[in-house]
């Protein structure tokens, strides 16, 4: 209570420090003694056993000067003659277990404890490195000189330099024993402040302050270039949301009158949501199941309807659910598969194989061995593991984002020629567009060329090291576990099983690839059996946890929306728009597949799935062959176009500028040179040989004059009639 008045009336005065002279950091090393009680140390002799030593200083019943010493946890050390020899501390004690631990067995351990090498004046620093400090010196300088020298103890002294005998010590102060004293006069000081300016302590709250920073932050951050438009924009989709729920909720007239306006609108709002996901921050599949759920109710209940779905709409609703699962689960089992043997490093068997000398020869055998990987493994999927692989091969980022792009047009390339390789492959040979054996022979050469084309384009763009250089980057082939092949070996037998398992038993592929998953399962199950907690990760529940689900569902919705605008007959409309303005089948996927360069190729694959009939254009038809190529390939052309590129952009910080500057016009010219391939290729299989060419020639001379004498003006004039509609609904 003294000590409390004491400090207030030094505070009475005009002092600027919180604490008064001779308090807080200012306090002397000889009031933190006095205050701390006890001189916080023990002696010992350098012959006592450390064992002996440590159980004095750490004694269960300790007298108050001993008590200060186990705080402290130090033992002065002396030699018999009573000369200082140096201090023993819990760091020492550390160093002494430590060396007792190296001894084999318990009682070895036990007797080395007991030995004459367990002696304190062994492990004990030595007096000349002994650091120490003068009674008069503050907190301040004490602190300092624990800093400076990474200890937690001072030995005080009479005088300067070490201490020759027990005379001469004062005591040790700690670390502990420091900021006690320090943190309590700071105490008592804000409370005599509080006493001193009651209207000034009693205005300042904490969780006030705290708010008002936050506000500030919020502030500051608002200032930022852009965030304004951002918040704009976000209003508007804010109202834009807000309006269409008014208008389902009171069943406006317009939307019975006008529902295929209404229908259209809509999926274009859902999907520019879709394509601009980072500048809404909406993730693409809350928008693509928010889209599809706000078009069946569309459809269901104001589109020729009463207000109510019938059960027409219900048996719709159901088939459409039943064919987009098949593609869902279809994926989710391929995905799986891929993730166990990425798990059981199972791809080490391709990438032990790679060894050149040459970048540009390392840029070829990337680029074909990625091709080859996509046509029966997911995307998505090589593209990661391929580069990960360059960031160990390729130091250089500049050549390293030109590798990764050209990982992008391979795996896009390389799954088009197979039904398990490009997701929309995948769904047209689902809903039996495309065969297996008419897909691998009319595709592959196509797919070849286009990859040709663009790796010849980008490879001048590859400027060559040294002699050596790549062949160091290469790191040295590690060897494969027989786990890991057996995996590896049992996921590619699984995964090329399907095809041939869905043509023996005319199942649906997607109950194949599940076939396989269980086959996975079981073996993986097999193989760790045992050995849980080290397996753990190495089993299908683990790579379960790591599919994409979201990607999953992504797709559900778009299909799903897709579904709905097939089913009420506005994508027939559509065809029937495309075939009386276009020239032909070959400019309508060429068109389709510049289009995916912007666009997902999944729901662009899908609308053509639904615009044309499967019994005008039957299976293995030149109209989907050419859609699959077009729509896999051309989503190369730019960064956003794929899933592949997109997963380069956030694996590598590929920008879309960089993409389009350095390989959209390669990609281009590998995108044209395959689709003039195919349609040569088709030329000679099924028109006849040279013959055939020729036709294709003069079809293709015939169809320009009259793609020029197109209506392009009519076609804008329809356009802008249609923005008409849609804005004096919205007004």
């Amino acid at each position: 209570m003294s000590e409390s008045i004491e400090i207030e009336n030094q505070l009475t005065q005009d002092q600027c420090s919180l604490t008064p002279p001779g308090y807080g950091f200012d306090a002397s090393a000889s009031r933190i003694m006095s205050e701390g009680g006890g001189t916080g140390y023990i002696n010992a002799y350098v012959d006592e056993l450390i064992p002996d030593v440590v159980e004095k200083m750490y004694s269960s019943s300790p007298t108050t000067s001993d008590l200060t010493a186990a705080i402290s946890g130090v033992a002065l050390v002396y030699t018999r003659g009573g000369d200082f020899h140096g201090v023993f501390t819990e760091r020492d004690y550390v160093l002494w277990s430590s060396s007792r631990d190296t001894s084999e067995t318990l009682p070895e351990r036990l007797n080395y404890s007991k030995s004459k090498e367990s002696e304190i004046g062994k492990y004990s620093t030595p007096a000349e490195k002994v650091v120490t400090a003068r009674v008069e010196e503050n907190a301040s300088k004490l602190l300092r000189k624990m800093k400076d020298s990474n200890i937690r103890h001072l030995l005080l002294t009479k005088s300067d330099g070490v201490p020759e005998n027990k005379e001469d010590v004062v005591g040790v102060i700690s670390m502990r024993r420091i900021m006690n004293v320090v943190v309590s006069d700071e105490r008592l000081s804000l409370q005599a402040l509080a006493k001193k300016f009651p209207t000034l302590v009693a205005s300042y709250d904490p969780v006030e302050a705290l708010k008002a920073e936050r506000t500030s932050y919020a502030n500051e951050l608002a200032k930022r270039e852009g965030v304004g438009k951002q918040d704009v924009i976000k209003f508007g989709t804010a109202l834009t949301i807000l309006g269409g729920v008014g208008i389902f909720l009171t069943e406006s007239s317009w939307l019975h009158d006008h529902a295929d306006l209404g229908m259209i609108l809509i999926f274009i709002l859902g999907y520019v949501g879709i394509i601009f996901e980072e500048l809404f921050e909406f993730n693409k599949a809350a928008v693509a199941l928010l889209m599809s759920t706000a078009l069946w109710i569309t459809y269901a209940d104001f589109y020729n309807s009463g207000g109510k779905a019938v059960d027409g709409v219900l048996g719709e609703l159901k088939e459409q659910l039943s064919e987009v699962s098949d593609i869902c689960f279809f994926l989710l089992a391929a995905s799986t598969i891929v993730e166990v043997v990425d798990a059981h490093q199972g791809f080490k068997v391709v990438t032990n194989a790679i060894k050149t000398d040459s970048k540009k020869q390392l840029f070829w055998i990337i680029g074909f061995l990625t091709f080859f990987l996509s046509s029966i493994l997911n995307n998505l999927t090589v593209t990661i593991v391929m580069v990960s692989l360059l960031r160990k091969i390729i130091p250089d980022d500049d050549d390293r984002r030109l590798f990764g792009a050209m990982v992008v047009v391979a795996a896009n390339a390389g799954g088009v020629w197979t039904p398990i390789g490009d997701v929309t492959t995948t769904m047209l040979w689902i809903n039996h567009q495309l065969s297996t054996i008419p897909t691998v022979t009319e595709l592959f050469l196509p797919s070849v060329v286009c990859l040709v084309g663009s790796l010849f384009f980008l490879q001048n763009k590859i400027v060559e090291d040294e002699p050596g250089a790549a062949k160091k980057a290469v790191p040295e082939a590690s060897s494969l576990a027989p786990r890991g092949k057996l995996v590896f070996g049992a996921g590619i037998a699984c995964l090329l099983a399907v095809p041939v398992f869905s043509e023996l038993t005319g199942l649906p592929p997607y109950l194949a690839m599940l076939t396989g998953l269980g086959a996975m399962w079981t073996l993986t199950d097999a193989i760790h059996m045992g050995d849980e907690k080290e397996a753990e990760g190495l089993k299908v529940p683990a790579a379960l946890a790591k599919l994409d689900t979201s990607g999953i569902l992504f797709f559900l919705g778009i299909l799903m929306s897709i579904g709905v605008l097939d089913k009420s007959g506005l994508l027939k409309e559509l065809a029937m728009f495309l075939n009386d303005n276009l020239p032909g089948q070959e400019i309508i996927a060429t068109v389709i597949g510049i289009a995916s360069a912007l666009i997902d190729n999944v729901p662009l694959v899908a609308a053509t799935m639904g615009m044309y009939d499967l019994a005008e254009y039957g299976t293995d038809d030149r109209l989907w062959q050419l859609i699959a190529l077009c729509a896999g390939t051309g989503g190369s052309i730019l960064v956003i176009g794929s899933a592949s590129g997109v997963a380069l952009m956030g694996l590598e910080k590929v920008d879309f500028l960089w993409y389009l500057k350095n390989v959209s016009f390669g990609a281009a010219v590998g995108y044209f040179a395959g689709i003039a391939t195919y349609l040569a290729e088709s030329a000679l299989l099924k028109g006849g040989g040279l013959g055939g060419i020729t036709n294709l020639v003069a079809e293709a001379q015939a169809q320009i004059p009259q793609f020029a004498q197109i209506d392009w003006h009519g076609m804008g004039v329809q356009a802008a009639n249609a923005i008409d509609v849609v804005a004096t609904a919205v007004q």
